[in-house]
């Protein structure tokens, strides 16, 4: 009988830890599916009850090394939102402490890092400094007869160093011991060789002074290793903290998700009172209340009420779409306008949230982590290094060059086989990619993003907010009347609009006050569901709908007219009818802009031989003329949140490396189901936290900069690599004494210290070239689509020039939610192209493609409910 169970892992501390853990289990009899989770630190097996048990998996976890024990009960009969809500907690607290730790052991291990490199070079630093010795340092650590001073001294200085590390050494020897050395084992050998050597030279020094050996003394007083140990230490410590800061807080992609639900519900008792409980004790058949500008708390069904809804959230599509009774309402959709009496069908882990918070959860446990290169090469490269120090020391006693030769030429071996550059080639190139990302406007949250992006073979994008803007605005005015000009028709069409809170309206109210057009009163105002409205305007009946509504008023279109309809919804647009009193007045077409960048960014993913899709939640006409104006490979519309990501791992399934961009709720299974998840920075937190990429000015051609950026950072890190195995291939020999016999030649203790500072920063500065990385420009290409791109970028660049930016001091805010509400309004005021929330600082940094009135912008905030206190 086959059992799923899930297993908190304690001591992994990199992907090559999770993979030996995963190996381990794998081997069991009668195991079917091992995923373990390092971000998490846990483990999902499913097995064979009858051949396998839970104290066999966890006895196959701790040979591996590692601590291991079922989830508790009480863990496993909580909710899958309650266990998250636990986890995000305790990641927050662990991050936090995890950060301070790593400040700590920083500061720790270059204050005493630059002590020891003081005394232990302190004749060459003041010599640097062209200044004399100071008489302490002359009394204390010169001459023969200071040597043991000079050698404790140094002792003494590194012992912190390697306490506020000794992670390195718990884990790089539990790993080594275990036959699955990574790069902490490395770090431990390399280190723990020059601190063993530094110790046998104190012991050297004291025989030598007790025995009047002034050879001796002198010698192993030159040949101490213990600045190399702590500089081995200090160097990684720099390099992992700047791996830390790169990649950023952990993902709270989980939590926020949780927030768009609301925390209450509206009950409606069988007396007909509303009662208002908390949303978990809402159960399926109950009624509930929905009011204008709430959040759906479960998935239902519409009983009482008409209404149209925003399901930007979960279907991508921009449009709110009318609801009335019989239809069905999804949880974390707002209701835009009306009161409506909705029935529970789905409740608590069955709602869609749930499922797009599980989805979530499980593609991020069931992503391949990406074993660094380091540590892969550490598999190889430690175990042949102690084998080659351990075969030089055997050779030079048996050629008689007795066990002091022998034993100095083995430490000497594992001292200049030390892994400082070989640790730096990875976190400081990642380090520098991430910085020239950053400056570009990409945030890259970790190095296996980096490592991921260069093999990227197939680029799915969402269409609403992607592709193109995300709100719909008014984009043809075709008028059939000679009286009544386009600025006349907007002035009609928003006074009939205004009172109906139709999908459409706010678009084309916007468009009228944008022109500066007076918008008339309107009076007997009636609106009829699905079909249009209807009112007086200055003395004339007016009329604004669909086709059916206008045949149903007696008004007629010519078929030139039917056929101009056709021409605009078959581009994607959704054409609004307008009439007065008998005869047939204009069309309005309402849409969703292209985003200027979406062009140039296709043509470049196409030059670079990348397979482009378009994942949509919206209707399969509009994606069709998005795919003809765009000329994008395939397009699949029409497509639930949890059917986004098993097209992803469709595509995934086909062999291909699979990126996938996109800026909803909708999109966060998606996103972290696919190899790479890239987000719009104009996008929800949760899309943004479910990424590895964030684009912070939400332009497409930025994905083509990530992957190029990756490309290089890759490439420079293998450059670090073959460098610092370059040093190694000629410093080992050396060591080992190979050149001794022909030509006398042994390793200087000094000449080894500095080789290995050298090999480390020929790694910085190799990493530092990174540095003059160029962002992808349109107008590389060849032929037309450079010239096509060559135009967009123009174009781009004439927008960035116009740019100009607020910020809004805001009062009031107290959650997410209403920081989402803040910026939904700003980002209908005309003129308004970005808006990044503060919630700790209470504040709105809008951006601006034209001047707006510092009044548009309160007003827009003030009718959201808050207080405006201040724009600059």
């Amino acid at each position: 009988m086959m059992k799923k169970q899930k297993y908190e892992v304690t001591g992994m501390t990199c992907s090559a830890c999770s993979s030996h853990v995963e190996k381990e289990v794998s081997k069991l009899p009668g195991m079917k599916e091992v995923t373990v989770n390092l971000l998490t630190n846990s483990m999902q097996v499913e097995y064979d009850e009858t051949v396998c048990n839970e104290e066999i998996i966890i006895g196959a976890v701790k040979r591996a090394g590692y601590g291991a024990g079922i989830l508790s009960n009480r863990q496993n009969q909580r909710t899958s939102e309650q266990r998250q809500a636990a986890q995000s907690a305790d990641k927050r607290i662990d991050s936090t402490l995890k950060s301070q730790e790593m400040k700590v052991r920083l500061l720790v291990s270059l204050v005493f890092m630059v002590l020891l490199m003081i005394v232990s070079m302190h004749h060459m630093f003041f010599m640097w400094l062209n200044l004399p010795a100071p008489e302490l340092f002359m009394k204390l650590f010169h001459g023969n007869e200071n040597a043991l001073t000079f050698a404790f001294t140094q002792f003494l200085l590194t012992l912190p160093i390697i306490y506020v590390n000794r992670k390195y050494f718990q884990t790089g020897f539990k790993t080594l011991l275990h036959l699955n050395p990574n790069m902490d084992s490395l770090i431990a050998i390399g280190s723990g060789a020059a601190m063993l050597y530094g110790v046998f030279a104190i012991y050297r020094i004291g025989y030598g002074l007790g025995h009047g050996d002034t050879w001796l003394v002198e010698r192993y007083a030159s040949d101490l290793y213990f600045e190399s140990a702590g500089m081995i230490l200090a160097l990684i410590t720099v390099g992992k903290y700047l791996e830390a800061r790169s990649k950023g807080k952990t993902s709270e992609a989980i939590e926020k998700l949780m927030d768009l639900s609301p925390r209450t519900a509206i009950l409606l008792t069988e007396q007909g009172e509303e009662k208002e409980i908390p949303t978990e004790q809402l159960m399926k058949d109950h009624l509930f209340v929905v009011k204008p500008g709430s959040l759906v708390p479960v998935d239902g069904i519409v009983v009482e009420g008409i209404s149209s809804i925003d399901e930007s959230a979960i279907t991508g599509e921009s449009i709110p779409v009318e609801k009335q009774p019989g239809d069905s309402v999804v949880s974390a959709t707002i209701n835009k306008a009306g009161r409506l009496v909705c029935k529970a069908v789905k409740v608590g882990e069955d709602t869609t949230l749930a499922q797009i918070v599980r989805l979530v959860e499980e593609a991020s446990s069931s992503k391949a982590p990406i074993a660094r290169l380091a540590d892969k090469i550490a598999g190889i490269f430690v175990p042949l290094v102690m084998g080659i120090a351990a075969i030089t020391f055997l050779v030079w006693m048996f050629a008689g060059g007795g066990f002091e030769a022998a034993m100095s030429s083995a430490i000497a071996v594992l001292v200049i086989s030390c892994p400082c550059a070989l640790g730096l080639a990875t976190p400081v190139a990642i380090m520098v990619g991430t910085g020239v990302g950053a400056k570009n406007g990409i945030l890259i949250k970790s190095g296996d993003a980096l490592q991921a992006a260069r093999e990227i073979t197939t680029v799915v994008l969402d269409k609403t907010g992607t592709i193109t803007e995300g709100k719909p605005v008014v984009t043809d005015i075709i008028g059939y009347e000679r009286d009544l000009d386009e600025n006349r028709i907007l002035a009609f069409a928003a006074a009939i609009e205004k009172p109906s809170e139709h999908p459409l309206a706010d678009a084309i109210v916007s468009k009228a006050q944008e022109r500066g057009q007076d918008i008339p009163k309107v009076e007997d105002f009636m609106a009829v569901f699905g079909r249009g409205v209807r009112g007086k305007c200055e003395g004339e009946q007016w009329f604004a709908g669909n086709l059916k509504y206008m045949e149903e008023c007696g008004i007629t279109l010519s078929e030139e007219q039917k056929a101009e309809m056709a021409k605009l919804a078959g581009e994607g647009k959704t054409p609004l009818l307008l009439a007065k009193e008998n005869s047939f007045s204009a069309i309005i077409a309402v849409a969703d802009p292209i985003k200027e960048s979406s062009k140039a960014a296709i043509n470049g993913l196409h030059q670079m031989k990348i397979d482009v899709v378009m994942l949509t939640g919206d209707n399969k006409r509009t994606a069709e003329a998005v795919k003809e104006k765009l000329n994008i490979n395939h397009v699949i519309a029409e497509v639930l949140p949890e059917e986004k990501e098993k097209e992803i791992r469709r595509l995934k399934s086909e062999g291909r490396k699979v990126a996938m961009i996109g800026d909803g709720i909708n999109d966060a299974p998606a996103l972290a189901a696919a190899d790479v998840g890239i987000a719009i920075g104009a996008g929800t937190d949760v899309a943004i936290e479910s990424a590895d990429i964030i684009l912070m000015k939400s332009r497409l051609t930025d994905a083509i900069t990530a992957i190029r950026l990756s490309r290089a950072v890759i490439r420079n890190i293998k450059q670090n690599l073959f460098w610092a195995f370059f040093y190694n291939s000629i410093g080992i020999p050396l060591a080992a004494g190979v050149f001794y016999p022909a030509f006398g030649i042994r390793l200087n203790p000094m000449f080894g210290a500095a080789a290995m500072s050298l090999s480390s920063l020929f790694v910085v500065g190799n990493a530092l070239r990174l540095r003059n990385f160029k962002p992808f420009e349109t107008g590389r290409g060849n032929g037309s689509e450079r010239s096509e791109t060559a135009e967009a970028e123009t174009e781009n660049q004439k927008m960035e020039e116009k740019m100009m930016s607020k910020i809004m001091i805001i009062e009031g805010m107290m959650c997410g939610h209403c920081t989402g509400r803040v910026q939904k309004a700003l980002e209908e005021v005309e003129g308004v192209t970005g808006v990044t929330m503060s919630l700790e600082n209470k504040s709105a940094e809008i951006e601006l493609s034209r001047e707006v009135s510092d009044e548009i912008l309160k007003a827009a905030v003030t009718e959201a409910g808050y207080e405006v206190i201040e724009i600059r």
